[in-house]
């Protein structure tokens, strides 16, 4: 919680904090989670999980692919302590999310608000395609743009 909470006051991700940030990292569709370590401190977090609710890349790449989005699993809940950026920790995180969606038979997806222009410019960078950009209204007084890729092949 300590580096989530450090990434959330410095990038303020996640956009909203969490009312229970140990229940949003642990959500019930969850199929993996994992933590980097960095001379032995945790500085980073990624999980893989079924398509939830407020989820958008699943229906993309469903509609694009012709597919169940049953068949995709959506990386998430990525963070890396702002001390530890620079030495590849998410591009380590991701991939290893990528593989084990691979090992099940997934295609992984993703969403990330356009705002959140580090984190796009790490997935462009390791191949992953943008889907599209659209809004999706959070609660009634906030509209979010979000990029919403999948795993290149």
């Amino acid at each position: 919680m300590r580096v989530l909470a450090e990434v959330h006051r410095r990038d303020s991700y996640p956009m909203n904090w969490p009312g229970r940030p140990h229940e949003w990292l642990l959500q019930a569709s969850l199929f993996g989670a994992w933590v980097a370590e960095l001379g032995g401190r945790l500085v980073g977090h990624v999980s893989l999980s079924r398509s939830g609710e407020g989820d958008l890349a699943p229906g993309l790449w469903s509609e694009r692919s012709g597919t169940s989005e049953d068949l995709t699993a959506v990386v998430s809940r990525l963070f890396v302590a702002p001390q530890a950026r620079g030495h590849g920790v998410g591009a380590l995180l991701i991939r290893r999310a990528v593989e084990e969606a691979r090992r099940r038979g997934l295609h992984p997806v993703l969403d990330v608000v356009v705002s959140d222009t580090a984190a796009a410019a790490l997935y462009e960078r390791l191949g992953w395609e943008l889907m599209a950009t659209v809004e999706q209204r959070w609660s009634p007084s906030q509209l979010v743009a979000i990029h919403c890729y999948a795993a290149g092949s």
